[in-house]
């Protein structure tokens, strides 16, 4: 169904262009933009093993920090672009921190704690978006000023209820039958606070491209991606594949634009899964070589 709506979404993108024109855009593209969009790729992908690493500290475990950071990069950049990332990043996830000495529930627990870091910064540089740019969303949902203003206010409330709910609720929650307790509120508002700087990192990235081809704001660019990202989620896209396209476009038509978010789908997808295979196989062949039996030392 996802791969379906892909390339409908794409299809329906790419026919007002030609090859050519977005592969002139594409050439023009300055050097500086592509690198600095990548730098904010990679801060985003900081902040989301970050989050790896808070999830480790919530539930009590010591970890290195390189150790939550390569878990989380390996298993993100791949479920970034396979789909249905809480299950595929989950079994990626387990592969390296059951190593660890961490449970099925343990892991369980991290992906339930790093999928509500990513939604508490959804809803909070949603809820800003909303309110700063409501002809954004009106323009690609036809929703209503008041509707967009509701939902904002819906938005900003979900984090501040996380904390209170940290901060007041002392009843544990059962993951795979095992039980846990809500993180302290030092932890959620770490969570709060990881989670929003992830997704201005990812609109810092299409939006350095993006101005290379024009004036766009922004608060403009931070709006268009988070409604990208919403629509990928309930679309269960991979990667978004042709929503974001299709939701930049229908903002800022042209063939200039599409070159952007292409090669914004290159920086912030393609790049990270290239090094994600390349250090998933690295680290396995390292495993084999060390569980490989070592042959006799010969006597002189």
């Amino acid at each position: 169904m996802g791969i379906a709506v892909a390339v409908y979404f794409l299809k329906q993108t790419m026919q007002h262009y030609s090859a050519e024109q977005i592969s002139h855009a594409l050439r023009a593209l300055p050097f500086s933009s592509l690198a600095l969009a990548l730098g904010f790729a990679g801060l985003s992908y900081f902040c989301l093993g970050c989050g790896d690493a808070l999830a480790a500290r919530a539930l009590g475990k010591r970890l290195a920090f390189w150790q939550t950071a390569l878990a989380s990069f390996i298993s993100l950049s791949i479920s970034h672009n396979i789909g249905l990332a809480a299950l595929s990043s989950a079994a990626l996830r387990y592969r390296y921190y059951s190593r660890w000495g961490l449970s099925s529930a343990d892991v369980g627990f991290m992906v339930l704690f790093c999928g509500m870091t990513v939604a508490l910064g959804l809803s909070t540089l949603g809820s800003v978006a909303l309110v700063l740019r409501p002809e954004d969303t009106a323009k690609l949902t036809g929703l209503g000023d008041q509707t967009i203003l509701a939902l904002a206010i819906v938005a900003a409330c979900l984090p501040l209820m996380y904390v209170a709910l940290a901060a007041f609720w002392r009843k544990t929650i059962a993951v795979f039958g095992h039980e846990f307790s809500l993180p302290t509120v030092r932890i959620a508002v770490l969570q709060v606070v990881l989670g929003t700087l992830n997704f201005i990192f990812v609109a810092a990235s299409l939006h350095q491209l993006l101005t290379a081809i024009s004036n766009t704001g922004y608060i403009k660019v931070a709006a268009i991606s988070i409604i990208a990202n919403l629509a990928a989620i309930i679309t269960h896209v991979p990667g978004g594949f042709g929503v974001l396209e299709a939701t930049v476009s229908h903002i800022l038509p042209g063939a200039e634009t599409l070159a952007c978010v292409i090669a914004f789908r290159v920086v912030y997808y393609f790049i990270p899964l290239l090094l994600g295979l390349l250090l998933m196989g690295a680290n396995e062949l390292v495993l084999f070589w060390r569980a490989s039996p070592k042959p006799s030392a010969q006597k002189a």
